[in-house]
């Protein structure tokens, strides 16, 4: 039987100590409270869209947590999760949970897994080696024109199939101005990185102040073009996304963010407000989300997810296969998977709503984008190709006759006939668009043609 949240208002005050409360009780957002008799315990929650607030009580302890689910079980394992791979829930995220389980997405996405210790010999802590390309501490320099810096170890929230496991709230603490200035002489003497991706933990949990005066040093060096930020605060803190932290970034374009939805029950009321306060401001917003078992390895799933995500006017930008870290194969996926979801949305979604599927190969080998195979046969004169019905279309290279080659195509042409030229195409039956074609009356006669030709462009 499925169990849910427990609809308790948490007994705080406006004098709450910075410390989180050590029985903290389950959250609502004060939208949730629709009737007059729940909204004096409502009023108490008055500093619910304070980011501070949220992030001063957040979930940290299975005491908290056992406010959310009562019938917590196996607490002394858990216990052993957490003192490896802290946890962190905001009010806010736990608020966006349905279903106080692992069949829930949130849920999975959040509360410690007895399996994140059970680990196969392939995973390690850092398999991308992210230590080994740092020539100055905090800054990861891979890709030639690009470098990524670690600006904090802090997230408000944890997420369980997190690739930083090994630092990721092992110590909130943000980069050093010392470190800083490393940084800012390491690009001044490489003006061939012209592209700085600032992550960590979560950058955006840093204060307004702290993030100028990063954005300001990396704008002091002329040779950066581009300042990207990697958050998740728009999907579990968006009360963090205030004016003036708006106000202060569009100081600072060009300036994108990439954030990270990867279900569509995290496309909340809020959510959607927070992007939509960066796309006002200017700030182009992508999303990297990852292939996770349970949660989003679903084609009709991540449909959903990237439609909404272009409705919010957030482009899906990266599908990841989960990478080969400790802590995290219970959510790890075949790249197989990732495969048949890339095949499933080619046709069915619009191109700037279908992301890039990539694995980010171990030692640091980078992103390596992963797709269907379209190409079917090649020759020096046609390729066939295949779209997404199946369609097999033989597409001449330049400088080939546009005659088909001596000799006749056979009734039923196969690969060959098509790379040889001597076919164009093979039609799959009765596909939809098939089917539409002949309902419109697509093989009509060349004058009737005409005709709805001149209907669509006379005035």
């Amino acid at each position: 039987m499925e169990q849910h949240i427990q609809p308790v208002v948490a007994e705080l005050t406006e004098e709450q100590s910075s410390e989180p409360p050590s029985t903290m009780r389950a959250v609502q957002s004060p939208s949730s409270c629709p009737t007059e008799n729940e909204t004096p315990l409502c009023k108490k929650l008055s500093q619910w869209n304070d980011w501070r607030w949220q992030i001063r009580n957040r979930i940290r302890s299975l005491d908290q947590l056992a406010q959310y689910v009562p019938s917590l079980s196996a607490r002394h394992e858990l216990q052993k999760v957490i003192e490896k791979y802290p946890m962190a829930i905001t009010p806010y995220y736990a608020s966006v949970i349905q279903r106080a389980d692992m069949s829930d997405p949130v849920f999975r996405m959040s509360v410690p897994n007895i399996q994140e210790v059970f680990d196969p010999p392939c995973l390690t802590d850092d398999p991308l080696e992210e230590h080994q390309d740092m020539p100055v501490p905090g800054l990861v320099h891979r890709y030639r024109d690009r470098a990524l810096l670690i600006a904090t170890t802090m997230c408000s929230m944890y997420c369980r199939h997190c690739t930083r496991k090994r630092i990721a709230g092992t110590r909130e603490t943000a980069i050093s101005a010392r470190r800083m200035r490393q940084v800012q002489e390491y690009l001044f003497n490489h003006p061939e990185i012209t592209d700085v991706i600032i992550s960590g933990g979560d950058p955006l949990t840093m204060s307004d102040s702290a993030i100028e005066a990063m954005l300001s040093t990396l704008r002091s060096v002329p040779s950066v073009q581009v300042i990207r930020i990697g958050t998740r605060v728009p999907v579990v803190l968006p009360m963090r996304i205030t004016d003036e932290l708006v106000n202060m970034l569009k100081k600072y374009h060009p300036l994108w963010i990439n954030t990270h939805f990867n279900h569509p029950q995290e496309l909340t009321e809020e959510a959607r407000a927070a992007c939509a306060k960066l796309a006002d401001a200017g700030i182009p917003l992508g999303n990297q989300t990852v292939l996770l078992r349970g949660v989003n390895d679903d084609p009709q799933v991540i449909e959903r997810l990237c439609r909404g995500l272009i409705r919010t006017r957030v482009r899906p930008y990266y599908i990841y296969q989960c990478d080969l870290v400790r802590g995290v194969e219970h959510f790890r996926t075949s790249v197989r998977k990732g495969i048949e979801i890339m095949e499933y949305l080619r046709g069915r979604v619009s191109g700037i709503a279908i992301p890039t599927f990539v694995v980010d190969a171990p030692h640091g080998g980078g992103k390596i984008p992963v797709l269907p195979t379209y190409v079917v046969s090649m020759s020096p004169t046609h390729t066939v190709l295949r779209n997404y019905e199946g369609l097999l279309v033989s597409y001449p290279e330049p400088g080939v006759d546009s005659e088909p080659a001596a000799g006749s195509a056979k009734a039923e042409p196969g690969v060959w006939e098509l790379a040889s030229g001597k076919a164009d195409v093979i039609l799959p039956a009765h596909t939809q668009r098939m089917n539409r074609r002949e309902k419109i009356g697509a093989r009509r006669s060349s004058a009737v043609q005409a005709e709805a030709t001149g209907y669509l462009f006379d005035a």
